[in-house]
């Protein structure tokens, strides 16, 4: 049974306030369930000044998009985690500090008199790549975010996969080596190899006589490689090699048809992606073509898409469209249009 909002949507006289919400980077936008953004702002996270300061621009940034296009029909967010989808509670990112145990779905709904939608970021990547991406037609799919941290969003045999305790996916917890740059309290975790915040800490460690610059960000890194610095080059090598080891694992655990890499591929991608798949074609029992490996068929709109996408998959907002595009399935699958979990709430 179609929601009222669904029909809202397709009247074309609603919108969805979409806000993704990262440790560097912040979005907030105006968009559709086609996927279409109308309006956006971008903002500097400053996560490190903590919840009030973010929450405060966050909203400033909301409240312009409310009073020139009215009530939104829904809102979708996408967030690291951990997090309760359902509740809408976010729990210590480790990218966010001071977001603990912040109740962003009532505090959203409560603001803006719409439904709201909370999901991990690496779940949301996932569904804007099913519905709108790479990911379209395919069954089984990993999703890595490969941004500020290091998350992985699963679609097995067709259904989103959560886990337990709404908790699948934290990868960047993973210690690859016992040595190496350290991330979550662990050295040689993988979010402290192959995120954007592990590129400095990684060139740091591989280099430690070169004075790099204290403000040094990934993007940094990675003009520098393309220009020639040997140095830099050599990071985001080992940055993706270390990459490749932890997906050939994934692989022969999971077997998924298609593995598909976020930000660091989508902007690094003919220095990054191709290590990638040359390492995984090595490790990985099962072996991988290139074409198995792939940056975000989204680019540098994954992000904008995942906040959207949260809000039409969790609201019901599918267009027949999209459906259609995401292809047919078999009898008895969920599908990832509505969960197990998602029926309980």
């Amino acid at each position: 049974m179609r929601s009222a909002a669904s029909d809202v949507m397709d009247s074309g006289t609603g919108w969805i306030l979409g806000l993704d919400i990262g440790g560097t980077k912040t979005t907030v936008l105006a968009g559709s369930a086609t996927g279409e953004v109308f309006e956006r702002r971008r903002l500097a996270s400053h996560a490190q000044t903590g919840f009030a300061r973010m929450w405060a621009q966050i909203t400033a940034a909301a409240d312009e998009l409310v009073a020139s296009r009215g009530r939104p029909t829904a809102v979708g967010v996408s967030i690291g985690g951990p997090l309760d989808h359902r509740r809408g509670i976010v729990y210590s990112p480790p990218n966010l500090p001071g977001w603990d145990g912040v109740r962003l779905k009532d505090r959203l709904s409560d603001r803006y008199g719409a439904p709201t939608y909370v999901e991990h970021d690496a779940k949301a990547g996932l569904l804007a790549e099913w519905y709108f991406g790479a990911a379209r037609g395919h069954r089984n799919v990993a999703f890595l975010t490969v941004g500020t941290g290091l998350g992985c969003g699963l679609l097995l045999d067709g259904r989103l996969y959560r886990g337990a305790s709404d908790s699948s996916g934290e990868i960047g917890h993973w210690r690859m080596t016992m040595r190496g740059p350290a991330a979550y309290g662990k050295r040689g975790s993988w979010e402290a190899y192959s995120s954007g915040t592990g590129l400095p800490r990684l060139a740091r460690h591989l280099c430690p006589q070169r004075e790099w610059s204290g403000s040094m960000t990934a993007e940094d890194l990675v003009a520098m490689a393309r220009s020639g610095d040997r140095d830099a080059a050599r990071v985001v090598r080992t940055s993706a090699t270390w990459l490749g080891r932890g997906i050939a694992q994934l692989i022969d655990l999971l077997d998924p048809d298609l593995v598909i890499l976020g930000t660091l591929a989508v902007r690094a991608g003919d220095l990054y992606l191709p290590v990638v798949q040359r390492v995984v074609q090595r490790e990985a029992i099962t072996g991988s073509g290139p074409g198995r490996i792939v940056a975000a068929g989204l680019g540098e709109r994954l992000g904008d898409v995942a906040a959207l996408s949260a809000a039409i998959h969790h609201g019901d907002l599918l267009t027949d469209r999209v459906r259609a595009a995401t292809g047919p399935r078999r009898d008895g699958d969920i599908g990832p249009d509505r969960t197990a979990t998602d029926r309980q709430a």
